[in-house]
């Protein structure tokens, strides 16, 4: 099969039949063997029946999966990944925003120019310029910087993959803003970007707040902290902790030194007790001894996980 095309959507009941049907004209003027598969993130309102029509009038095409409840986008695509059976696979939403015509473009970029994926990069959006344009591009200037990644829309959710990238990379919690990242650090290194057409919203209404800049940036964090001591947390944990103790100990050894002082050139000085800065000492070296005990036990756990070893292997011989 040449191409999977994974659609997770939520509520968006009125686009789907046109959505479909622009992917099958574009899918029959290109002579492709293709899938679609629609995950339905726990809508509530009539998608399901809608994807069971089209199931029925498609049966060789349409794949489907519907959650219970809705988990969120990287929970669908997960499963629609998981499912996925074409050498290509490409990623869409289902508010008609991406445009199907873009598909051939994007499959010739994997299967002729060996990109192991291609983000889209919507340039010129429709979007509030306020609420959502100007908090996305500072959104994606601050992945680049992070993740050393020169993409300019991350999030943007059409993207094609090699087969190889979606059956070898884990999309969790919120982190399918990042599956570059995540590609990126599985060792898919051919990852490139391709200006693509933004449509104005013709059904329905965004189901994305403004809580998803925040919560961006935290897994972000997340991300590039898991990649660069996810194996090897001692390396963080230990070293700060051991610099924190060092510091709290000097603190205290010069504290005591000026008590000394004190006490050998004016005969008095204050108690060490109500010596603030010797407070803050012991805190600083319980802090360090606190986070090096937390690097030692993250080491103890990884050594005793059934993924210490786990590595991606690319071709034997």
């Amino acid at each position: 099969m040449d191409i999977s095309i994974v659609i997770p959507l939520y509520n968006e009941a009125e686009s789907l039949p046109h959505l479909f049907e622009w992917i099958e004209r574009v899918m029959r003027e290109q002579q492709y063997k293709y899938e679609v598969i629609f995950i339905n993130d726990g809508s509530t309102d009539a998608s399901w029946d809608v994807i069971r029509q089209l199931k029925e009038d498609a049966p060789n095409v349409v794949r489907a999966i519907s959650f219970r409840h809705n988990y969120g986008k990287s929970a669908a695509l997960y499963c629609g990944f998981k499912a996925a059976e074409g050498e290509v696979v490409i990623t869409m939403d289902a508010d008609m925003q991406d445009s199907p015509d873009e598909i051939p473009a994007l499959y010739d970029m994997i299967t002729k120019d060996n990109y192991d994926l291609v983000s889209g990069w919507k340039q010129k959006r429709y979007d509030n310029a306020l609420t959502k344009n100007l908090p996305s591009k500072l959104f994606n200037a601050t992945a680049r910087m992070v993740t050393g990644l020169h993409l300019h829309d991350m999030n943007c959710g059409l993207k094609a993959y090699r087969k190889d990238v979606v059956k070898n990379i884990e999309v969790f919690g919120e982190m399918h803003r990042y599956i570059p990242y995540l590609a990126k650090n599985a060792g898919f290194t051919r990852i490139g970007e391709k200006v693509v057409q933004h449509r104005k919203r013709e059904f329905g209404v965004s189901k994305f707040g403004l809580n998803r800049f925040v919560n961006g940036y935290l897994d972000l964090m997340t991300l590039w902290f898991l990649s660069k001591f996810g194996k090897q947390p001692m390396h963080f944990f230990g070293l700060v902790g051991s610099l924190i103790f060092i510091l709290g100990f000097i603190a205290i050894l010069v504290v005591i030194g000026m008590k000394i002082h004190a006490l050998a050139t004016v005969g008095t000085s204050m108690l060490l007790g109500l010596n603030p800065y010797f407070h803050m000492a012991i805190l600083a070296m319980i802090l360090g001894s606190m986070l090096f005990l937390a690097g030692f036990l993250g080491e103890l756990i990884i050594r005793n996980s059934q993924e210490r070893n786990h590595y991606l292997i690319r071709d034997e011989l």
